[in-house]
């Protein structure tokens, strides 16, 4: 006979309770396991991993030293970087001496022609920025570097760079802080 409660006995056998108990005994083991387990630091989702004792940033504002200069870049980078380290850890942006501080200078601002065709005339023109960076870790020194970062975006020679210039700058921007915010935080 076939109980009519299809939790006790599917088929004269209570295979389902036995399942929803190892499913809910597992589940416990595994938070259990997570909480004991001691860790390095402070983990995300972002892959940042950041020691539990950093509690600040302070990213000073990149003045443009690049012997072109586009008025607008120092400030976009600037903040780009700031929104990226509030949005993407705990961290409290503090204006000087957080326990990580960054600061650093556009050195390169650039245009060249590139995929030249076969009339000598190029395809797509190149726009390149580069940065240097120096990132110091206040808690764990080791962790404190001094780079230099160059992203570029390509865009058809047939368009004028100032009417392309301001999406390329962002694509370009977004490029740079993210390497930033990975050699900085992320420890790959």
């Amino acid at each position: 006979m076939i109980s009519a409660d299809p939790i006790r006995q599917v088929a004269g056998k209570p295979v389902l309770r036995r399942r929803v108990r190892r499913m809910l005994g597992l589940i416990t083991l595994t938070s259990a396991l997570a909480l004991l387990t001691p860790s390095c630091g402070l983990y995300s989702f972002t892959g940042a991993s950041i020691s539990p004792e950093v509690r600040t940033i302070s990213i000073v504002n990149f003045p443009n030293n690049a012997p072109l200069v586009q008025p607008t870049l120092s400030l976009e980078l600037t903040n780009a970087l700031k929104e990226k380290f509030i949005s993407q850890t705990t961290l409290a942006l503090v204006p000087r001496d957080g326990d990580l501080h960054i600061e650093g200078e556009i050195t390169g601002y650039s245009t060249q022609p590139m995929a030249i065709q076969g009339n000598e005339q190029a395809a797509l023109n190149r726009l390149t920025v580069t940065v240097k960076v120096s990132f110091t870790n206040v808690i764990e020194p080791q962790k404190s570097f001094e780079s230099t970062f160059s992203r570029f975006a390509d865009y058809p020679s047939s368009q004028n760079l100032s009417s392309v210039e301001e999406g390329l700058i962002q694509v370009i921007n977004e490029a740079l802080v993210e390497d930033i915010f990975n050699k900085a935080v992320v420890n790959w």
